[in-house]
């Protein structure tokens, strides 16, 4: 009797400990703090899907922050920095508004461009009014910007300074970094690497597909046809 509860006792203990080893293989969060940061990541997922607005009811000519309507472009906000020609901040942070008219081109070119590998990157969007005083205050020359008095395409939410990053982020050589002010960044340069023209080109051709428009001296400006006749605006967004 007792060698029969003994072989039961030890079968037992077996089982219990196989039955841990196949716990172990389970793939847990081994503190209630790696929990927490495992229910949070799942919900911060959740409502980033759930952030994306619709641009059902909104006016032409509403300003609204494009990362709201889609998450597949790339920024470098360089008037959010000292990082601009400028050497000078001059928003008090980064964000991209446009006119809704502008920001649905957008992103039907960003979803060609998507397709061909490629995405659009930031680097200036609307531009408020007021911040093209401060603007004309550095550099007073309407060769490098604008006169506030008039105006630009900027300050109406229908021009937007980009360029092209693959869908891992890394930038396309387009020749000069932004603001380059020199003919090396000119369309009609036609003195540079094939693969720089080749870069140009698909910008170029691309978003004028979808309505927009090019100058002949910045590779990276380009303005919305039906955007051009808007009024100069000075809304300002809030910073966080």
């Amino acid at each position: 009797m007792k060698k029969i509860l003994i072989g039961i006792l030890i079968i037992t203990l077996t089982a219990c400990k196989r039955s841990g080893n196949e716990s172990d293989n389970l793939v847990l969060p081994s503190s209630e703090t790696e929990k927490e940061i495992a229910i949070d990541t799942i919900t911060k997922e959740s409502v980033q899907e759930k952030t994306l607005k619709s641009f059902e009811g909104l006016a032409d000519t509403t300003f609204v922050r494009l990362a709201d309507f889609s998450d597949n472009f790339a920024y470098d906000l360089r008037y959010a920095t000292e990082n601009n020609f400028l050497k000078a901040k001059v928003y008090d942070c980064a964000e991209c508004y446009t006119r809704v008219k502008t920001a649905k081109a957008l992103i039907e070119v960003n979803k060609a461009f998507m397709q061909k590998g490629v995405k659009i990157k930031f680097f200036d969007c609307y531009r408020p009014n007021s911040v093209q005083y401060k603007m004309w205050e550095i550099v007073p020359n309407p060769q490098y910007v604008a006169n506030p008095v008039k105006g630009s395409i900027h300050n109406k939410g229908g021009a937007v300074d980009i360029t092209l990053v693959d869908l891992e982020g890394v930038e396309l050589d387009m020749g000069t970094d932004f603001d380059f002010f020199g003919k090396r960044a000119y369309h009609d340069n036609l003195d540079l690497p094939q693969t720089i023209l080749d870069n140009r080109k698909l910008l170029k051709e691309t978003m004028e597909a979808y309505g927009f428009w090019s100058i002949r001296t910045e590779w990276w400006h380009y303005n919305l046809g039906i955007a051009s006749n808007d009024p100069v605006a000075d809304f300002k967004w809030e910073c966080p």
